[in-house]
């Protein structure tokens, strides 16, 4: 597992936090829980709101996984994924009533997945995408992100009105290999715009690079850099963030 979020080049420009956030854990050894968020930019609180969502909403799945076991039916895994939404809304509606603010603020997108050795869940709401690799190299979407042209007043965010009615759910059967979470950040270099399908040729050595990594150390720093490097930077000023991991050795 390697994943780093950076504040963009425009939020650099005006001295503003990185408002995207990203959490996982494993439960055992065999089954990962990971999540994404990206604040909206135009609120107060967007980068208390991603983080809090994130790691609530993973925690909250990873918990009834260890308590229970992973679901044994579409029916179940939907249940189980809107149930971190939801804890995630609970928790930004609190959080909102303690400052005293309209929960607006926190205004957030959240990607959850779930990596078993056998299947994907992914439940989405909002901008940015989850995309996997078979043990034969093919990257597949999971999850489809909104048109490049939707109007920010028009986005979708866990605290929109239809945040959750409008989650995306995928459920992927088949043995992953590797994985790749991002914020919307990374759109325009990862997917095939207005399809919203995997770029291969971006992915293959982002998922060549995080399973031959051995030292995580030195493999975020490397994840930075690239995130940093011309190559990203010159085409997107948004704030990155970018999970890999490795499910197979």
């Amino acid at each position: 597992m390697v994943a780093v979020s950076l504040e963009g080049t425009s939020h650099q420009k005006r001295d503003l936090p990185c408002q995207d956030a990203h959490y996982w854990q494993l439960v055992g050894d065999l089954l990962l829980v990971a999540g994404v968020a990206d604040g909206a930019g135009s609120v107060s609180l967007s980068e208390v709101g991603s983080l809090l969502a994130v790691q609530t909403a993973v925690k909250g799945i990873a918990s009834k996984i260890a308590e229970s076991s992973i679901p044994d039916s579409d029916e179940g895994w939907k249940v189980l994924l809107n149930g971190g939404l939801e804890d995630a809304l609970v928790a930004i509606q609190a959080e909102a009533e303690s400052r005293q603010v309209n929960m607006r603020e926190l205004s957030t997108t959240l990607l959850i997945v779930v990596a078993t050795p056998d299947l994907v869940a992914a439940i989405q709401v909002g901008d940015g995408a989850i995309v996997v690799a078979n043990q034969k190299g093919t990257a597949i979407t999971l999850t489809t992100s909104p048109p490049i042209e939707e109007s920010l007043d028009l986005a979708t965010f866990l605290t929109s009105p239809n945040g959750i009615d409008s989650a995306q759910i995928c459920l992927w059967e088949g043995k992953p290999a590797q994985l790749a979470m991002f914020s919307d950040g990374l759109q325009m270099l990862a997917l095939q715009m207005p399809q919203g399908v995997a770029h291969a040729p971006f992915f293959a050595p982002l998922f060549k690079f995080i399973a031959e990594s051995k030292d995580l150390d030195a493999a975020h720093q490397e994840l930075t850099g690239f995130l940093r490097s011309p190559r990203v930077c010159d085409r997107t000023d948004d704030d990155l963030t970018l999970l890999l991991a490795a499910l197979t050795s």
